[in-house]
């Protein structure tokens, strides 16, 4: 009878402790986790211009790393060229929007090409009328690409930048970004998943040839400028 109860009690106890195990293996896996990042943009985000690397998001995921001691990796989607309406044929496409629930976060800077195009493909002659029929539909797609990220995936929080101005100088231009940016900040506001980054207040009152490649792409020292600031802006955990 006793050694029956000597058995009984350790068989209790190995299932116990086997079961501790369990959960602390699996606590431990969750917590060992790496993070996914994926990235949607235009020739800013794919880092064209960048003499020394892939941009902001290269420069990124290096200094994330590095500061949180974790693997976070990025996917970058983003296409030079690319105007609004092109991510949201992106989330259309089952290669990428299978793929959305795996996500941890999104990084999201798109409506450069959507302003320049919308006033004949250049911002040497402003068109006021052609740049709000522009921002109509820009806004339009951006609710929408941001309404697909939510639903597609389990919650994951959305880095939305801010445009910037690459005439620095022109104050009619500084406007008209200014312009573009409230609105997009509107939008950010409207769900708590959405965090605004700035970016155009990072070059005003700096030499353009110091931060720039060309009229409008950033080179490395730009890139990381907007690297730092997601960093200073949000706390990735």
């Amino acid at each position: 009878m006793k050694i029956k109860t000597a058995w009984i009690i350790f068989i209790i106890a190995l299932i116990a402790t086997l079961t501790a195990f369990s959960i602390y293996d699996g606590k431990t896996e969750k917590e060992g986790e790496d993070k996914l990042v994926v990235a949607f943009g235009d020739s800013l985000t794919y880092g064209y211009g960048d003499e020394k690397g892939r941009g902001y998001i290269d420069t990124l995921e290096k200094k994330l790393n590095i500061q949180n001691r974790e693997d976070y990796h990025f996917t970058n989607e983003a296409i030079y060229g690319l105007e609004s309406s092109g991510i949201l044929d992106q989330l259309a496409d089952i290669r990428i929007s299978s793929k959305l629930d795996e996500a941890d976060y999104f990084l999201l800077f798109i409506g450069t090409n959507d302003l320049i195009n919308s006033n004949g493909g250049n911002l040497a002659n402003i068109d006021p009328e052609s740049i709000e029929k522009g921002q109509e539909v820009y806004l339009q797609n951006l609710e929408a690409i941001l309404d697909n990220l939510e639903e597609s995936s389990s919650g994951a929080p959305i880095l939305l930048l801010g445009l910037y101005n690459p005439y620095p100088d022109s104050n009619r231009i500084e406007a008209i970004i200014d312009e573009w940016n409230k609105e997009i900040i509107r939008l950010a506001k409207e769900d708590k998943k959405i965090t605004y980054i700035p970016t155009n207040d990072l070059f005003k009152g700096k030499g353009k040839k110091e931060y720039f490649s060309d009229s409008l792409h950033l080179n490395s020292k730009g890139y990381n400028l907007v690297a730092n600031r997601i960093l200073e802006r949000y706390p990735f955990q």
